[in-house]
């Protein structure tokens, strides 16, 4: 065992993973999103009292209704407007974390830089113009990430080299706050119309910033939205927890957006009444179906009346949280990092269940998700509430199956070891 941890390539990936995770900008992003879990969670009721009562299911209530149109308000200015809120979030933290003195003003800054790129006004009739609110839901949330990334970098280097306005001592705070933020704003929005420009007399007009990024982006991500990319990339994950590091976080913060942008268009086609359309970003809930990060419920289970004490204390205070998709008890507590004999089912489970739940998918069994969860749901209820199909909710249950089978000898393997060392060190108690 020692040997495997001291290995100097695990050694280099844990390393890795532990910058990762002191990155200030990812995690700002992680705290921004997760800060958003209200405003989403509001916007998914709506949706949720709009499909059950509405023309979909009971018919209540048609479309077209005053009642629709209430219930699509909540829906509209939250997930429809999500860029923006990630936006305010993301630089109020990624400011905060960087020593910025008024992260609030970061964060009004950001959104103005965002909006100018993002939100053209365009004409819709004679003398009518509008804001295009195209890129300000899902689909905008990567550019939102980059404004905010050198919006915030520039404030701290005028900060840091004294170019702004200054104040005397005598005047209030949030004054001086103010006009310190002039020149850093006035920098970012020449720098950004510079290259909005540049972007669209390069294009012939075809691109703006926001969709040039989404074009230029477009082929790794359609690489990673495909079943073999998906199978690679969560199989990927949960090795990187095998090393100590945070897999999950790191391959969900590329995967959020398009996670996001794949379930808000399903929306889109369900309320003008057609069928969501799955996506293979879709599977990437499948690297914790079964009790978390690595389908780990199977332990807890098998664990219950286990001989090795160890086990079994682990197991019967795991079982509960691992029903809601928190498995840090039995990761760290039994150990699975750094366990060769528990890490192979821990990786292999992933690729097993992700390929039985992207033929479920194909053959009709399950249904895209639609509408948008991001909470914290025992197993099963996030799978139903996202699509309203009991279906989705029954199969995370029936893939216990594969998953037991995958840890059953592994499981017994190293709890036949776990009770040796318990006895002999009974034995050595005793004597």
């Amino acid at each position: 065992m020692s040997g495997f941890e001291n290995n100097k390539i695990l050694k280099s990936l844990e390393k890795f993973g532990q910058s990762l995770g002191q990155n200030k900008f990812l995690s700002s992003l992680q705290a921004g999103m997760m800060s958003l879990m209200g405003a989403i969670m509001v916007g998914a009721i709506c949706q949720i009292i709009t499909a059950v009562f509405g023309p979909s299911l009971l018919k209540l209530f048609e479309a077209d209704s005053t009642i629709a149109r209430y219930l699509d308000l909540p829906y509209q200015f939250t997930t429809n407007f999500l860029s923006v809120w990630v936006v305010i979030t993301v630089s109020y933290n990624y400011a905060k974390s960087l020593g910025i003195k008024s992260p609030v003003i970061s964060s009004i800054n950001s959104l103005v830089i965002f909006f100018v790129i993002a939100a053209p006004i365009v004409m819709v009739g004679e003398n009518v113009s509008a804001v295009d609110k195209t890129y300000l839901g899902g689909t905008g949330m990567f550019v939102g990430f980059l404004v905010v990334y050198l919006v915030v970098n520039i404030e701290r280097l005028c900060y840091k080299y004294d170019i702004r306005i200054k104040m005397s001592d005598i005047v209030p705070q949030f004054l001086q706050d103010g006009f310190s933020a002039i020149i850093p704003l006035l920098i970012s929005v020449a720098v950004f119309l510079l290259v909005n420009h540049g972007v669209l007399v390069l294009s012939n007009g075809q691109y703006n910033i926001p969709s040039g990024f989404l074009a230029l982006i477009g082929a790794p991500l359609q690489a990673i939205n495909s079943f073999p990319g998906m199978l690679l990339l969560m199989t990927f994950a949960a090795l990187l927890w095998c090393f100590g590091i945070h897999g999950t976080i790191i391959i969900f913060t590329i995967l959020m957006p398009p996670i996001m942008q794949a379930i808000i268009k399903n929306g889109e086609l369900v309320a003008a009444g057609q069928a969501p359309i799955f996506a293979p970003v879709m599977l990437s809930g499948t690297v914790a179906m079964v009790g978390g990060t690595g389908n780990t419920l199977p332990i807890a289970l098998l664990g219950w009346n286990s001989k090795s004490e160890q086990i079994k204390a682990l197991s019967r205070i795991s079982l509960l949280p691992g029903w809601f998709g928190i498995n840090e008890p039995l990761t760290f507590g039994m150990p699975i990092m750094y366990n060769p004999i528990l890490c192979i089912p821990y990786v292999l489970s992933v690729p097993v269940i992700m390929t039985l739940t992207y033929i479920a998918y194909k053959i009709g069994f399950l249904m895209p998700g639609w509408i948008l969860i991001m909470s914290l749901l025992p197993m099963g209820f996030g799978g139903y509430l996202s699509t309203l199909n009991i279906k989705n909710a029954i199969w995370d249950y029936l893939m216990i199956i594969p998953a037991t089978i995958i840890y059953y000898p592994f499981f017994k393997m190293y709890e036949k070891q776990l009770i040796k060392k318990e006895q002999e060190a009974k034995e050595l108690e005793n004597a």
